[in-house]
């Protein structure tokens, strides 16, 4: 099937989470302005799109995912006047902006929730998801039913303004809307959606995209966890009877009257359903994010019950994402980090001895897959996760401090448990969101340049020897391979972002190698993943000329994390 080209396919997207990016003004927060002072960095490395994480009027209970108001600006962030001026200097500089969209769910402080709660005949009652108590045989109360949150313990939150609970998939701090209602919908539609492409953005990342639609009899989950009361719970609202009739209206009615780019955090479906959303016949959006390389080794249901990996594993994750979209008109992402996950020198590289090797051979790794790639920020000069070192205190995720409150309440009394918690910790410093979410080290001055004041949260105690000032003018960093590989991308886009994919050496746990084609082109890729020096031995019969490597010297031989790219 022929793939149709875009400009939203070739693009190289930069994640910007405003909190920890750029302090302006010396109050601790990141802020617009300190965006729009970066702009001709970000634009120098090559960037054809920012996507910008919720800078919306928020309590900030989930980092700006609790949205009181789709229409304002969060103060510590800036005005709308400081958007504005975003929107338009990105423009100048030929960037392309995009937003989060975040409608699963409000904060409890939007006036449409607020108007909801206040009585059972309140008009916009039904805009969100209520239901009575259960109650046991000694009438003791109960949650509606067995749902348990993204950010642990109930779905179901108990209001006692009209005795019923209402649900949140995730903090009680983020009622899900009521999709089933058509002004819902459209209030949706024209707060969170039109209002921002009149203003001028460029489209969308779409949050939790799969989950709008429940099945309405709202039945208990299956035991998955019997040690816990509340259930994973996502077969009931994942990929529900309606969501592709809502994203079909929602194309039909907004997205497709502008030049949108849309990809959607549609979570874990089956290849047939999740074809569903991102085919071009379809019609309702753009792309999706994949989690198969992001989540490899991982429990999909709780993240901290970690079971480690090899590197089969891993190109299997590689492989499953690169067959996606094959055959079809559909069309996919490529990322390895995000706001959302850890870092990925430390999640798949080495963050000790070879950080720089690593992060090099993960830059051309993800610049030769198929797919509009997506970095976040800090990714290109290397950042790492925090160290193990750290106090859990320092931690301030909400999905991380609710996990620790409740595996400290659940086996706070066990023998082993100070065993059982070090263990939890190693799973957290690997896989915690905290680690992406430390501040952005611009140079290796107090807090990493981030800001004059006191930071929000820690920077990470490596900000002398990894910060941007001490990579953009140098051509031999991280940074400045970044840069080469991603241009190597556009001038090969017609192998790295539109060819095929073959893995060569499925069974070794030391080399990954694999072929990219199209039309009659081939690239021939191979990254030593392990800390041991490999022979060099060509799996294809044609020439091979080599375009790019991150180590100059012998080729017979491949030294830890070297990573080359060869035409044939």
């Amino acid at each position: 099937m022929t793939i149709q080209a875009t400009w939203w396919k070739e693009a190289t997207v930069y994640q910007i989470w405003p909190a920890s990016y750029k302090d302006s003004n010396g109050d601790g927060v990141g802020d617009i302005p300190g965006i729009i002072s970066t702009l001709d960095y970000v634009k120098s490395l090559g960037v054809d799109v920012i996507w910008l994480s919720p800078m919306f009027d928020s309590p900030q209970d989930d980092m700006g995912y609790d949205i009181s108001n789709y229409e304002g600006i969060y103060p510590k962030y800036g005005t709308m006047e400081d958007m504005d001026e975003l929107i338009s200097q990105t423009h100048a500089r030929g960037m392309k902006l995009i937003l989060d969209l975040v409608i699963n769910h409000t904060s409890t402080e939007h006036d449409w929730f607020k108007e909801s709660r206040s009585s059972k005949t309140n008009p916009k009652r039904d805009w969100y998801i209520w239901k009575p108590a259960k109650y046991d045989s000694e009438g003791k109360r109960h949650p509606p039913n067995n749902w348990g949150s993204y950010f642990s313990g109930s779905a179901w939150k108990y209001d006692e303004t009209t005795d019923e609970y209402y649900l949140h998939l995730f903090a009680e701090s983020q009622p899900d809307l009521n999709w089933e209602v058509e002004e819902t919908r459209q209030a949706i539609y024209k707060s969170a959606l039109t209002s921002w492409f009149e203003k001028g953005i460029d489209g969308f990342r779409i949050d939790t995209a799969g989950m709008y639609s429940k099945v309405q009899s709202f039945p208990d989950a299956p035991i998955v966890f019997p040690d816990v009361e509340f259930q994973p719970c996502k077969l009931y609202h994942q990929s529900g009877p309606r969501i592709h009739e809502f994203h079909k209206e929602m194309f039909k009615q907004v997205t497709s009257k502008y030049d949108a780019m849309t990809v959607g955090e549609v979570g874990h479906s089956t290849r047939e359903d999740a074809l569903k959303y991102v085919s071009a016949s379809e019609k309702e959006m753009n792309m999706m994010f994949l989690f198969d390389v992001v989540e490899v080794g991982a429990d999909v249901s709780d993240r901290f019950r970690y079971k480690g990996y090899n590197l089969t594993d891993f190109k299997k994750a590689i492989q499953s994402q690169s067959d996606f979209t094959v055959g079809t008109d559909a069309w996919s992402t490529v990322f390895f980090e995000n706001h959302d996950q850890p870092r990925a020198i430390s999640r798949f590289g080495n963050a000790t001895k070879y950080r720089v090797k690593s992060g090099k051979a993960l830059a051309l790794l993800q610049a030769t897959l198929s797919g509009t790639g997506f970095i976040y920020q800090g990714q290109e000069i290397g950042m790492t996760n925090v160290p193990r070192s750290w106090d859990v205190s320092e931690y301030l995720d909400i999905n991380t401090v609710n996990y620790v409150k409740q595996f400290k309440e659940t086996h706070g009394a066990d023998a082993d448990f100070d065993q059982q918690f070090d263990t939890l910790m190693n799973s957290i410093n690997l896989l915690a969101r905290d680690n992406a979410r430390s501040p952005v080290q611009w140079d290796s001055s107090a807090n990493g340049g981030f800001t004059t004041g006191k930071p929000w949260t820690r920077v990470n105690d490596n900000y002398k020897e990894v910060n941007v000032a001490s990579q953009v003018n140098d051509p031999d960093s991280l940074f400045s391979f970044w840069k080469k590989v991603l241009l190597l991308r556009k001038q090969h886009k017609n192998l790295f972002i539109y060819g095929s994919f073959k893995i060569l050496d499925f069974d070794n746990e030391q080399l990954f190698t694999f072929v990219k084609e199209k039309d009659g082109e081939l690239a021939y890729v191979v990254i030593n993943f392990s800390t041991s020096q490999v022979k060099f031995e060509k799996l294809v019969d044609q020439k091979l000329s080599l375009l790019y490597g991150n180590v100059d010297g012998d080729e017979s031989v491949l030294e830890p994390f070297e990573a080359r790219v060869y035409l044939a």
